[in-house]
């Protein structure tokens, strides 16, 4: 399956214009943003634990980055409620699940397969810093490597937020809202901006807070070797 595959195109996916599909495991179902592959692909999607759903034990031989949207993700390793940062390296492993239901925006198989640094961050739990160079914005690093930068914004209400992107970048909402290039970006609407591209955005009246991750798209056209 390829969904969303060429990434030389700017691409914006609402999540609540995307049918829910089942997925193998009863109670887990799935919105698909981008999808390179079958069951086991190169991914980026949001899914759904109906309660007491629990999904098979599993390693992560690509790797698995996921931010808790909604509800309290639980697997071995302790219980992550929403506002929850989380990447497993490859060959993690685990048994995920959720007690009383969950919602999670995931990545699999986008891990450079040498890393081996584990993250679990409460973004709750963390502060922002004012970015001195881009008005109106304020920051919360997540995870840097030589590969990526992963962090989560928080831009002021009303202001014109601008951004280049030589080795593209991808935007999730995760509150607020914002219009990009004549798109209205709302809660867990999903945009991917190109390697070369920029983004321009204007930022609602409520302010926005938006998951950012830049410099990868440089690697999203690797060989997969499922």
């Amino acid at each position: 399956m390829e969904l969303n595959a060429d990434f030389n195109k700017r691409v914006v996916m609402h999540a609540d214009e995307i049918d829910w599909l089942s997925s193998p495991i009863p109670g887990v179902d799935r919105r698909m943003l981008d999808r390179i592959g079958g069951e086991v692909a190169r991914a980026t999607t949001i899914v759904r634990y109906a309660p007491n759903s629990k999904f098979s034990p599993h390693i992560h031989t690509g790797g698995e980055e996921f931010i808790v949207l909604e509800g309290v993700f639980q697997d071995e390793h302790g219980d992550f409620p929403a506002g929850s940062y989380i990447r497993n390296p490859p060959t993690s492993g685990h048994t995920p699940g959720s007690d009383k239901g969950c919602v999670i925006f995931v990545k699999l198989w986008q891990f450079d397969l040498k890393d081996r640094t584990p993250v679990k961050i409460d973004m709750n739990k963390m502060g922002s810093i004012r970015d001195a160079d881009r008005a109106g914005v304020s920051v919360m690093p997540l995870f840097m490597d030589e590969r990526e930068t992963v962090r989560m914004e928080t831009w002021d209400a009303n202001a014109g937020i601008g951004l280049d992107l030589p080795d593209g970048g991808e935007f999730l909402v995760l509150d607020g809202e914002f219009t990009e290039t004549g798109d209205q970006l709302r809660s867990h609407s999903w945009l991917r901006i190109p390697m070369g591209g920029r983004l321009d955005a204007k930022v609602g009246h409520d302010g926005a807070k938006v998951w950012v991750k830049s410099r990868h798209l440089r690697f999203a056209d690797a060989p997969i070797s499922f």
